[in-house]
């Protein structure tokens, strides 16, 4: 049931102009399933003329009608649950409760920025004379590139479309060759919904050459990315170099502080969830776990404990709960933190290796006894790896959460409101979750400080970062 992928110019699904095509393959297995278009410097020529016409005419149309298909598009993709969130098990290993979720949390993230597009208000200002009108007016920045990740091949490009959408820009998505056809489906939701041609444009390709083409290009206006801090700080030089608007969402390093008057048993099964989930290829997964002094013996039995119960596995396969790593890349990765911290002292209390010699199939990992100097302190595992530490007192926590230069996510369990509060106000990072997980919801903001990037998705944010402020003042004749 995997079909290649195409790109997408001008509401047109076809072939690289060149015929090239890169290999897709299925991490649980190593076997290529298909191919996605290579598209080179012609077919993205194509595809910036489409988009351009596709503002011109989308930009024109009523925040109510854009809103209509919007949520037109949302409904398709909940017909098409099943099928895509299969494809997206094949393509990217996750087990496939979880790419059922991702794919069932993309309407709402629609059907919210629908609404809200339509809620993009302007203002009047009073005058200091009379018969003149001052107008704080509200327009679509432009044309929208945007780059997504293979790690939520959906959810990281919705939030981008449709915030694009319901400002009235239309966007060219550089989807992620590791994972095409989810992004594809997402894509043709919206053409079936009826997005006018060129409104709408998927290409793949090479990513350096691509971003290095449409960022500077004239007609791009807005960048929206999610990926490394390091590639990040590349694409925000270049765009910077052209004065164009940039979305950051970079990589993490997330703290989760445990104080010794948390409920220990709520901790342990949301952050042990969290953090195996997606095989901890998630870039807010908490990663440096602080636990106070008198109760981390308890708390890393108890976090052990969980890791030993996860069952990997394909994510096709009843009773799966943490598929492959998307790629080898990642074993070799975890291969190397992981000896890098027995190197430096380490503990390994479960895990710590690969499983098998088929698919990127590997252990969830506990480590304790890790310096602050081993790399996965300091680097972003990007992968099932928890490392424990302890601590004696809150400006001990605060201190090792704010060490490094990433600030996305963050973490905390406490019942003390004023341990609590005196935590959110002194840990750097663009989001803080106490006593949950809960994040990335449609109507709240996301997004990070420091190296994890500026500007947020979600929320009336969003929505922001795609609009231009205009002001008129308008004297009568």
């Amino acid at each position: 049931m995997y079909a290649d992928t195409q790109l997408l110019i001008d509401n047109v699904w076809g072939p690289a102009q060149s015929g090239k095509t890169l290999p897709v393959l299925n991490p649980a297995t190593g076997e290529t399933i298909g191919t996605v278009a290579h598209a080179e410097k012609a077919d993205l020529d194509r595809a910036l003329a489409a988009a351009q016409k596709g503002f011109n005419v989308w930009k024109r149309m009523s925040s109510v009608e854009r809103s209509k298909i919007m949520r037109k598009a949302a409904d398709l993709l909940r017909e098409r649950l099943d099928h895509i969130a299969t494809i997206m098990v094949m393509e990217q290993g996750k087990p496939l409760v979880e790419a059922k979720g991702e794919t069932s949390l993309a309407p709402e993230n629609i059907e919210w920025m629908a609404e809200e597009g339509r809620r993009a208000y302007g203002r009047v200002i009073p005058a200091r004379i009379p018969g003149v009108y001052q107008m704080s007016l509200r327009e679509p920045v432009g044309v929208v590139a945007a780059f997504t990740p293979w790690n939520f091949p959906i959810n990281q490009a919705v939030k981008k479309m449709a915030a694009a959408l319901a400002a009235g820009c239309s966007i060219i998505v550089k989807g992620p060759e590791e994972t095409p056809g989810s992004v594809a489906e997402l894509v043709r939701a919206f053409v079936d919904a009826g997005v006018p041609p060129g409104t709408v444009g998927l290409v793949y390709g090479i990513p350096a050459e691509i971003s290095s083409y449409l960022i500077p290009h004239p007609i791009v206006r807005k960048i929206s990315f999610t990926g490394s801090t390091a590639v990040g700080k590349q694409l925000a030089a270049m765009a910077g170099e052209h004065m164009k608007r940039v979305t950051m969402e970079l990589g993490g390093h997330a703290p989760a502080i445990i104080f010794d008057d948390a409920n220990l048993e709520v901790a342990t099964k949301v952050l042990a969830a969290n953090k195996f989930r997606n095989a901890g290829q998630v870039c807010i997964a908490p990663t440096r776990i602080l636990v106070q002094e008198k109760v981390y013996d308890d708390f890393v039995e108890r976090f052990t404990a969980a890791a030993k119960a996860v069952k990997v596995g394909n994510g096709l396969e009843q009773g799966t709960t943490m598929g492959p790593l998307a790629n080898d890349r990642r074993v070799q990765a975890m291969e190397g933190f992981i000896a890098d911290a027995i190197q430096h002292g380490g503990e390994v209390r479960t895990g710590g290796a690969r499983i098998g010699n088929v698919g990127n199939f590997f252990q969830p990992t506990v480590m304790t006894g890790v310096p602050t100097d081993a790399r996965v302190m300091n680097e972003e595992p990007f992968g099932p790896l928890a490392v424990m530490s302890s601590f004696r007192d809150i400006d001990e926590a605060v201190s090792e959460a704010n060490r490094l230069a990433y600030g996305l996510a963050s973490y905390a369990y406490t019942s003390n409101s004023t341990t609590a509060t005196r935590i959110a106000a002194e840990v750097e990072s663009g989001m803080m979750s106490i006593n949950h997980h809960g994040l990335a919801l449609p109507e709240t903001p996301f997004g990070g400080v420091k190296d994890s990037g500026y500007g947020s998705e979600g929320g009336v944010e969003g929505l922001e970062a795609y609009l231009s402020t205009k002001f008129v003042s308008q004297a009568a004749i």
